[in-house]
């Protein structure tokens, strides 16, 4: 019988089937496959956001006012501190997780698993830390009234800083004036069974309006941005825009409103950010679990660590795209 194997002259070629693919395995060509893949569907959603932000250029909330909180610092104004903790944290877990390969690569068990551990407890602290900027930017810190156009005015007077009239953000809890008056709040079994209302705003439009009133020194400032500044209203202009065009006080941030400005800029931070956040914690996972098979020497058997310099490649692109998000979120 011939056993001959018939041949095609192409096995020794790069794409021939008789040659690993860029000298890549298997396992490494579809990590890279997924990385350009999740790179085009990132890249979609900063696009998106970058038109709506050229869109709507005069009403953007500046996010040097936004994100301006650091853990156990509460009521000191440190804008963009904390983001740039989170922001190294992450960009030390990718130089860790270097290292980890680069062990896997000398086959040191003992290395590999204490950059592992690193990068574990680095990409830990930034999802806590996203967590907790997404907690205190839903609860919000100042408040705000929407107005029937759907726009925000926010509240504030001037103070001298270094010799300069500075406006400076005044919480809705520190001027408003409550009023003796019921307002219940929908549920099903009071009424329509398929209706339930949302939770009741802090205050209504007339108990700010009355707070407005009683303090003289407090002015409106809309979400209109001229010369980098939002623009600040008269005394007579911000009490006629609360009386007549007031709608309903905003209190944080959620898909339907947000005190920052533009409801946009939410939808786009919770979704860019928690879509990214998803990515870091499932890294994190996928890291728990390697370094696990670290410890028991699975890969120690296997006389190889490529299975690190794999969950390597998506670390590094989970970094690199946050990088991105970076940009365009709080430095742009």
């Amino acid at each position: 019988m011939d056993t001959t194997v018939a041949t095609t002259g192409t096995e020794g070629k790069t794409w021939g089937g008789g040659n690993k693919p860029l000298k890549a395995s298997y396992g490494k060509m579809m990590m890279w496959f997924f990385i350009v893949s999740d790179a085009l569907t990132f890249s979609g959603f900063l696009a998106a956001y970058g038109f709506s932000r050229f869109k709507f250029i005069e009403e953007w909330p500046i996010a040097d006012e936004v994100f301006t909180h650091v853990p156990f610092l509460h009521g000191q104004e440190l804008p963009m501190i904390y983001v740039a903790f989170m922001t190294f944290i992450l960009i030390m877990s990718s130089v860790t997780m270097v290292l980890a390969v680069d062990a896997g690569h000398h086959m040191n068990k003992a290395k590999v698993t204490l950059y592992m551990f690193l990068t574990i407890i680095g990409g830990a602290i930034f999802v806590g830390s996203q967590a907790w900027e997404w907690a205190t930017f839903i609860q919000g810190d100042y408040g705000a009234v929407q107005t029937k156009g759907g726009n925000i005015l926010q509240f504030g007077e001037y103070v001298s800083v270094d010799g300069k009239e500075k406006f400076k953000r005044i919480s809705i809890d520190e001027f408003a004036i409550t009023q003796a008056t019921d307002r219940a709040q929908h549920e099903r079994k009071s009424g329509l069974w398929f209706v339930q209302e949302e939770s009741l705003p802090p205050y209504s439009v007339n108990e700010i309006y009355q707070g407005l009133e009683a303090n003289s020194n407090i002015l409106v400032r809309t979400q209109i941005i001229e010369d980098g500044e939002k623009t600040v209203l008269s005394r007579e202009e911000s009490l006629r825009q609360i009386k007549e065009n007031g709608k309903l006080v905003v209190k944080g941030a959620n898909l339907k409103v947000n005190e920052y400005g533009t409801s946009l800029f939410a939808d786009f931070f919770f979704f860019i950010t928690g879509f990214h956040g998803f990515h870091v914690f499932s890294g994190v996972v996928i890291n728990i679990i390697i370094f696990f098979n670290v410890i028991l020497g699975t890969y120690e058997r296997r006389g190889h660590y490529e299975m690190v310099e794999k969950v390597g490649l998506y670390w590094h692109f989970v970094d690199l795209v946050w990088v991105f998000v970076f940009t365009f979120f709080y430095l742009v």
